[in-house]
């Protein structure tokens, strides 16, 4: 009965230190193994009180004519803290006839449910667009107030800053690393072992914590190996998987940034890689891989390491765009250092497969072109 479970046999690294016991029991009802170790502190909401009353009385010493929320939770914190303040009906008078834009569904839902309604918010979920959405607009003059996550947005101020505008940031919570190193320290060995088929994270602090316990074991390029060829590294969305960009991490999202839709997504991920990856390319070609080896219609291919490198990067996630500094972070060691080195494996990889299998995307990196 076990066997017939979707993730049997697999063994699976979570790191979450919210709704752990969700996760755990949605892998562990799928037959997964699964290994516990949390990269952040079990208590998420790091609130220096008085540092965010001091902010807040920042925000509402001027009108403010631009505000950006980023996360559900701070923007919940930071109006549960200001009702207790008793200046709550102040707070959202003074964010109400701002212009606001917001992050994803999450803080639009603490938005609306304080009865504040946002002008614009990305699809991706990411606030790098957000960003993009004000690249080329006028700040000049403009107020701006940028709720901070639980990493510091200090360089998004800069950037809006050299837009022209004045920019206020409100700290809410800092997210800080686990009290006990230990587990993760484990869970670094397994990763860089490759004692685990993959590992889940839900949020972009969680990779940078796990990335910072690795170089504190000496274990870091071992990790990123693992990470690169044997381990999934599986995110519950787009802004977790950015995270992974600079150490050239191919990882796997869904399209829902959910958790259940990310171990859905791990049912059919890791049993194709047992048994070999199959993608449908354009124009009705078909691309195995199989360990080591490439098969195109049929036919194998033969790639030298720069290529095949590049390859696996895209087909981590197939159709989804991988920027060109993280697939040369992925290169072979000697391969020349410069982006110049991702265009001639791209080049040689499409001479390969075909000059439509791979797509650039311009300013952005390249894809795997996958039939629709």
């Amino acid at each position: 009965m076990t066997d017939s479970l979707p993730l049997a046999g697999f063994r699976i690294g979570v790191t979450a230190a919210r709704k752990v016991d969700e996760q755990v029991g949605l892998l562990e009802r799928r037959g997964a193994t699964v290994e516990w170790a949390p990269a952040l502190s079990l208590d998420p909401n790091h609130v220096d009180d008085d540092l965010l009353r001091a902010a807040t009385e920042e925000v509402l010493a001027a009108p403010v004519d631009m505000f950006l929320a980023t996360t559900g939770i701070g923007m919940r914190t930071w109006f549960d803290a200001a009702e207790r303040w008793g200046i709550l009906p102040r707070l959202l008078s003074a964010l109400e006839s701002a212009e606001i834009l917001a992050r994803g569904p999450k803080s639009v839902g603490a938005l609306r449910r304080r009865g504040l309604r946002e002008l614009w918010a990305p699809e991706s979920e990411c606030f790098e667009d957000v960003l993009e959405h004000l690249r080329g607009r006028s700040l000049a003059g403009l107020r701006i107030v940028v709720q901070e996550h639980g990493q510091s947005l200090s360089m998004v101020a800069h950037a809006l800053r050299r837009q022209g505008a004045d920019v206020t940031t409100v700290t809410v919570y800092r997210v800080a690393s686990a009290d006990d190193p230990e587990p993760m320290f484990k869970m670094i060995d397994l990763i860089a072992d490759r004692s685990l088929d993959a590992v889940t994270f839900t949020s972009a602090p969680a990779v940078a914590a796990l990335m910072e316990a690795a170089g504190s074991t000496g274990r870091r390029d071992e990790l990123v190996s693992a990470f690169q060829a044997d381990v999934v590294a599986a995110c519950v969305g787009p802004v977790t998987a950015a995270a992974f960009e600079m150490w050239g991490v191919p990882t796997i999202w869904p399209d829902r940034s959910r958790l259940g839709a990310m171990v859905k997504q791990l049912e059919t991920e890791l049993p194709s890689r047992r048994s070999g990856l199959s993608i449908e390319l354009v124009g009705g070609r078909q691309l195995l891989l199989h360990g080591e080896d490439v098969l195109l219609d049929g036919a194998e291919v033969k790639l030298s390491p720069a290529p095949a490198a590049v390859l696996n990067a895209l087909v981590a996630n197939p159709g989804n765009v991988v920027s060109r500094p993280a697939l040369l972070a992925m290169l072979p060691s000697g391969t020349a250092g410069s982006e110049h080195a991702v265009e001639m494996a791209v080049a040689r990889l499409r001479a390969a497969l075909g000059t439509r299998a791979v797509q650039t995307v311009v300013k952005r990196g390249y894809r795997l072109a996958v039939a629709p």
